[in-house]
């Protein structure tokens, strides 16, 4: 039949109108089947792909261009095979690609005047989708109607190519391959994606009636879907279980029970859905992983051979987010600053595995929402990352950038029991050493003073660190070579997002940093106060230099992937290196333990003793002028997590913020500035408290007893100015606090001075941009 009359045979049954008589049917079907390829080679199927928390159990997300799980047959129940077999192709096991009774039997009835009828077998139906499928990946609109249009040629290449492929693929092979690219419905291929939509289990496990159910839709996946048009899809679903009891599939008892069940009684939808809004609380950070893959080449050489992987290659994804973790950071940092604050707040909150780079949590206040045009107060911008992982530029990080210049304080051999005054003053720029490295220094006079004056007197350089001194910090920097504090700060893992500096240092050119590089930390005076940008992953990933004894790793989301065959795929590297001296980390981390004291007072002094087990803890507050922006960075030996609090749209003045979750240096909450140490500070702890309850207790290592250096003899009073303050006292807008004077001196000192006010500082000159912390 299919080499003398195929083309009269073939077009008649499969109701092709004859043009011209049976001659000109004939003569076309011949030249048209003898053209068509002999071969059909299908290709990897589009599958879904799936990320997971660091648990290997708990999904994330979806993605997919096609929503398809692809499974073995023997993953599929037999009264699943029974029920496609029944309704699509009852001699699938006899035939050789083709069906000569079902097309004479189509030729008959379409002749005959009565309902027009095709004569498909379940090959054709499968060489038919693959060449779909292969149109799709393609991107060739064109092939894709070719392969679905009504046409002679195209009955004719299905028949030729079936009986090809029967030749090369064993029956079961067809049939698995049918199962696995079909149709289900809308959104649906696969018998294992339909079975998970439609009842929430696996196809292994499908019933007779479930069976029936799914492989009625094929026939035309929208009218007879379950969900969408259930008493269409009940006629359909009993005429496969008809058809099953005709070939002996089941008996008649089983036939009766499955008939009688209501449609209602067997579904379990489960909604289907694509893309991180699904991710729920942890919606940015599977986004951080999207991008991530995005950007890497180990995921392909191009950016569409990428999304191609993602979207089609049927990836497991397991990530580094700890379930446990980012609930509590999403409830945490949520209950503290609500979206819908009457401030229009922002906050993120990020941790970071010390040793590994991991990423554990990532969380926002704003709800995520990648639509074109996001909702009233949603966003699709990830405050907690980088530009390219999330288009955020960043935060003026204050004085969260202060450890980085403790840091090399003491790689030049300086200690933390070096005594510096504390007293404002106004230095040239150019009184400030930098060799070596492109800066911007002026000839304007930067003036540095602390919290409304509190704060005068020779200090050490612990005091100066636990209570964020910025005249101490910036007397220290002063003996420094910045061009030494910019790669100690690049060592310890500062990223900048924003510069105010070209290269070449002559100012004047504000830029977004996508990539960072150690030149794009600026270098001028007021960078101690921490000017420039940064994110919470950023700070997180730093500040863990610190925890871990000096190794610094690049923040990682993503421990594995494996593609549809179980096979690894490289991910990007952590690239964990030494990058700071083990008794300079360990010393800075001893330093930041003390901010947490009450007496004398630290800028976080209300969190005493720090977290609620006691436990080890270190930490740093930080605060922009004008409470623009404000932070707490804080970690444990197996932990780093920061905390931004601020406004991610511009520099906008927070002077005056009443929140409940405010926490006003041990007094009932107030409005007042936003200081790092009111609501960074406590989200932080409260975080932290359920982050680490299951984390064993570890000590930071000794400090390196050089660095500490010798305690200083108590100093004398400053009667310098007899009126004014002195001693020990200070602090600045982090810790603020109604403890600031100290120990007095002069003649009006002494007593409870200090209290709360504003930051200081105006930046660099020209070249500066706005001041730093306090």
């Amino acid at each position: 039949m299919l080499t003398a009359g195929a083309g009269g045979v073939i077009a008649a049954g499969l109701v092709i109108p004859l043009a011209s008589g049976m001659d000109t049917a004939v003569d076309t079907g011949v030249e048209v089947f003898e053209e068509v390829p002999d071969e059909l080679v299908p290709g990897p199927l589009s599958e879904q792909s799936q990320i997971y928390a660091a648990d290997g159990k708990t999904k994330l997300a979806t993605f997919y261009a096609q929503n398809r799980i692809v499974v073995p047959l023997d993953k599929v129940s037999d009264h699943m095979k029974n029920a496609v077999i029944a309704i699509e192709d009852e001699r699938f096991f006899t035939h050789g690609g083709v069906d000569p009774e079902g097309i004479s039997r189509a030729a008959v009835q379409n002749f005959g005047g009565g309902d027009t009828q095709g004569a498909s077998t379940l090959t054709q139906q499968y060489v038919k989708n693959v060449l779909i499928e292969e149109s799709v990946r393609a991107n060739d609109t064109f092939g894709v109607l070719e392969a679905r249009e009504d046409s002679l040629t195209r009955k004719l290449r299905e028949a030729k190519l079936a009986i090809a492929i029967e030749k090369e693929m064993s029956k079961d092979d067809i049939l698995q391959g049918y199962l696995n690219i079909a149709q289900f419905g809308t959104s649906v291929y696969g018998v294992e994606t339909a079975a998970q939509h439609y009842f929430n289990k696996s196809s292994k496990d499908l019933s007779i009636v479930e069976a029936a159910t799914i492989a009625g839709i094929t026939k035309a996946p929208s009218q007879f879907d379950p969900v969408a048009n259930p008493e269409d899809a009940v006629v359909r679903r009993n005429l496969v279980i008809g058809k099953m009891w005709q070939l002996g599939y089941i008996s008649t008892a089983e036939r009766d029970e499955a008939m009688a069940t209501k449609l209602e009684d067997t579904l379990d939808v489960q909604p289907i859905e694509v893309g991180c809004d699904s991710a729920g609380g942890a919606a940015f950070f599977c986004d951080y992983v999207i991008k991530e893959i995005m950007a890497n080449p180990e995921f392909g050489e191009t950016r569409d051979d990428r999304y191609d992987l993602l979207y089609r290659g049927g990836l497991r994804i397991v990530t580094t987010m700890d379930v446990k973790m980012q609930k509590a950071a999403q409830k945490t940092i949520t209950d503290a600053v609500p979206a819908d604050n009457a401030y229009d707040l922002e906050a993120a909150v990020t941790s970071v595995e010390p040793g590994t780079g991991q990423i554990k949590a990532m969380a926002q206040n704003v709800p995520y929402d990648a639509r074109s045009e996001p909702g009233p107060r949603t966003t699709a911008q990830n405050y907690s990352a980088d530009y390219n992982h999330g288009n955020s530029r960043g935060f003026q990080v204050g004085s969260n950038f202060k450890p980085f210049v403790l840091a090399e304080w003491l790689r030049s051999g300086r200690t933390l029991n070096d005594r510096v005054s504390a007293n404002s003053f106004s230095a040239y720029e150019t009184e400030f050493e930098a060799s070596g490295c492109a800066h911007a220094f002026t000839h304007q006079q930067w003036p540095v003073s602390n919290v409304d004056g509190s704060a005068s007197g020779t200090v050490s350089v612990m005091q100066g660190t636990f209570q964020s001194l910025n005249t101490v910090y910036a007397r220290m920097s002063q003996q420094l070579n910045l061009c030494n504090v910019q790669q100690t700060a690049w060592d310890a893992g500062f990223r900048p997002m924003t510069s105010s500096l070209t290269y070449e240092g002559t100012g004047g050119v504000f830029r977004t940093i996508d990539n960072p590089e150690k030149r794009d930390i600026d270098v001028f005076a007021a960078m101690t106060l921490g000017t420039q940008a940064s994110t919470p992953v950023n700070q997180a990933a730093a500040y863990a230099t610190f925890a871990s004894g000096g190794t610094y790793c690049n923040p990682v989301a993503i421990l594995e992937v494996k593609d549809h065959a179980g096979k690894k795929i490289d991910v990007p590297s952590a690239d964990c290196k030494q990058t700071l001296e083990a008794g300079v980390a360990n010393t800075v981390a001893y330093a930041m333990t003390h901010v947490f004291q009450k007496s004398p007072f630290g800028t976080a002094w209300q969190l005493s003793p720090g977290l609620g087990d006691g436990r080890p803890v270190a930490g740093k507050t930080g605060t922009t002028n004008e409470a623009m922006q404000s932070w707490f960075t804080g970690y444990t030996p197996n932990l780093s997590t920061s905390v931004w609090v601020g406004e991610a749209s511009g520099n906008v003045p927070h002077m005056n913020v009443y929140l409940p979750s405010m926490t006003w240096y041990g007094a009932a909450p107030k409005a007042g500035p936003m200081y790092g140490g009111t609501i960074a500070a406590p989200a932080w702890r409260r975080y932290m408290d359920q982050a680490v309850a299951n984390l064993p207790v570890k000590s930071f290592p000794a400090p390196d007893p050089k660095l500490v250096g010798k305690a200083p003899v108590a100093p004398k009073p400053d009667t310098s100015d007899g009126d004014s303050g002195g001693g020990d006292g200070g602090g600045d807008s982090d810790g603020g606090g109604d403890s600031g004077g100290g120990n007095g001196g002069g003649n009006n000192g002494g007593g409870n001075g200090g209290g709360n006010g504003n930051g200081n500082g105006n930046g660099g000159g020209e070249g500066g941009g706005p001041g730093g912390d306090d």
